[in-house]
């Protein structure tokens, strides 16, 4: 290390995609993306230029002092060695703490930097520059960014987080490929790749499967031993100890957040709303109190109006949604449901009632993302005040469609026929069919967007050269395939969420319905480890292998799954 504790280089961890082209002598002055590449070398950064079948593919890495310089523009708070919040300052740079593996910025931290220094690049000049691009021209104007001038002109396809080869294979021997460990995880490490919210969902996974153990183990002793005359005191036993159990989980689930926010120098409570500050910029946008001061003016008066004002809009806003999906759930899946649960308890062969359920789990699918994508058109009206605020709200609003699909139809057999038998059935059929389906169908999903989207770029190149190549047709660099790779986005709002809304969502309906009808099969518990054992390795294949990197988020809780665990509880 220097004197500014400089580290080793970390390699490319941002990707820039362009059209591949052919650029004639003495016209690199004007072309736009010799024009990008001269300007993103001139901020600092590390340029390796890759060609691939149809596209360009622009590598990013930035030395430390170049990000450091950039987290100094930010005015990002971190943590001193005397305990302070400060804004980070590079000259500077050895009274801040150091991440957990050592490293000055975290992965959230680097990402903003380079977004910060490659959106920053701007016509710093009074003339408007006329830039081409084959046959097409464009102005450049004064102060505008070229990177985000490119993306309207749709020259920049994408601009995306690249995996670091090393640190990914480390991963895969440590974590993914680490079927002994059960539950044991380098969090540490999965928060340095993936970020905060990611580490988050992971560590929240390890402790419900490890927690999850004790009531499994209790209810297969409640199913497989023959109790006698106390046999009508274990069910009532068993379940006053899952209460206990499900309150205490979560208690010491608030004590290891805690832990978690002291350990990765976050300076928020537990129980913060989510959009809260971190470094002094909102967690999502990264916009300041500066900011809004400067577009209400510092009239203290004004401002507690139209603070006022837009809260009780918002709320006003959200109050109308909540009611339309409501209603919608009410008047439209409520006789859906009923019309399964119905012929569910009519018919009399198993084996029609089995294709009944999967016929249903799959129509469910698409009936959700309508749901979905309505929730997401309603979401854009209210007047939220950040992405992770629009997040939560989506949370809620798709949650209640999925609590009717998952759960009507098992009330409507406890509650209405009253069949112990029928019920058990399909808790059985919910909890093994559900998830191996949905476990099906989130890993081999992004395995054949990605093939397809690999076989079509090779039957492309093959047809531009007309059948002059001979062999197997290979990628030039890995750089490409990460670009063909799927994003790690949600099935439904991808707009707001990342791919961590489906995780989530899956624990969550598990939760609720191993509580609410464990009593009526206690093994339940014990498909449940089963699968979260399973959950962790297969997500985390997921995310090295399947999926581009995933945009880092900072969360310090699981936000809104909170809330929906505690009301399966309750």
């Amino acid at each position: 290390m220097n004197g500014h504790g400089e580290e080793a280089q970390t390699g490319f961890e941002m990707g820039v995609v362009v059209p591949r082209r052919v650029v004639k002598e003495g016209d690199e002055s004007c072309d736009c993306v010799e024009v990008l590449v001269h300007e993103i070398r001139k901020v600092g950064l590390i340029i390796d230029r890759v060609l691939g079948f149809q596209e360009e593919f622009i590598k990013l890495a930035a030395p430390l002092e170049t990000l450091g310089r950039a987290a100094a523009e930010l005015q990002l708070k971190k943590r001193t060695h005397i305990g302070m919040d400060l804004p980070f300052e590079w000259d500077e740079a050895e009274a801040f703490v150091r991440q957990p593996d050592g490293s000055l910025f975290s992965w959230f931290e680097r990402f903003h930097c380079y977004r910060h220094i490659i959106y920053g690049i701007v016509n710093k000049g009074k003339s408007v520059l006329t830039l081409r691009s084959d046959s097409k021209e464009f102005d450049w104007e004064s102060g505008e960014s070229l990177l985000r001038k490119l993306e309207l002109e749709g020259i920049v396809k994408e601009v995306f987080p690249l995996h670091d080869e090393i640190k990914r294979k480390q991963l895969l021997r440590s974590w993914a490929f680490n079927f002994w460990d059960v539950t044991r995880q380098p969090i540490d490490e999965i928060y340095s790749y993936f970020g905060m919210k990611v580490a988050t969902y992971f560590v929240f996974l390890g402790m419900y499967t490890r927690w999850i153990l004790f009531p499994a183990v209790f209810g297969l002793v409640l199913q497989l031993v023959d109790f006698g005359s106390m046999q009508l005191l274990a069910l009532p036993t068993f379940f006053i100890s899952l209460i206990s159990w499900a309150v205490l989980f979560f208690q010491f689930w608030k004590r290891k957040n805690s832990a978690l926010l002291a350990r990765w120098q976050m300076s928020c409570p537990v129980g913060a709303e989510p959009g809260y500050k971190i470094l002094e910029m909102e967690w999502s946008s990264f916009q300041s109190p500066v900011e809004c001061i400067k577009k209400w003016g510092s009239d203290k008066t004004i401002v507690k109006e139209v603070f006022q004002r837009e809260e009780w809009f918002g709320r006003l806003m959200r109050f109308r949604n909540d009611a339309i999906i409501i209603l919608s759930i009410i008047c439209l899946q409520l006789p859906f449901e009923l019309a399964y649960a119905h012929l569910y308890e009519v018919i009399k062969s198993d084996l029609m009632k089995f294709g009944l359920t999967v016929a249903y789990l799959l129509a469910i699918q698409y009936f959700n993302r309508i749901g979905g994508k309505i929730s997401v058109n309603l979401i854009k009206h209210e007047n939220n005040e950040s992405t992770e605020y629009r997040a939560d709200s989506l949370v809620y609003k798709v949650f209640g469609l999925y609590f009717m699909q998952s759960y009507f139809g098992v009330f409507y057999h406890a509650l209405l026929h009253r069949n112990f038998l029928t019920l058990r059935r399909v808790l059985i059929q919910r909890l093994i069919m559900s998830e191996v389906l949905e476990n099906l169908i989130e890993n081999s999903l992004p395995f054949l967007k990605y093939s397809y989207k690999k076989y079509r770029a090779i039957r492309k190149k093959r047809k531009r050269e007309k059948g002059a190549s001979t062999g197997k047709t290979q990628f030039i660099s890995r750089v490409e395939k990460e670009y063909l790779k799927p994003a790690y986005s949600a099935s439904i709002g991808e707009e707001l969420e990342d791919g961590l809304f489906d995780d989530f969502l899956e624990l969550a309906l598990q939760f609720g319905m191993i509580m609410m009808f464990a009593c009526a099969f206690p093994p339940a518990f014990a498909f449940a480890a089963l699968n979260n054992i399973a959950e962790i390795r297969t997500d985390a294949l997921k995310l090295l292998v399947m999926f581009k990197r995933p945009i880092p988020r900072a969360a310090a809780t699981i936000g809104a799954w909170h809330n929906i665990f505690q009301s399966d509880l309750s």
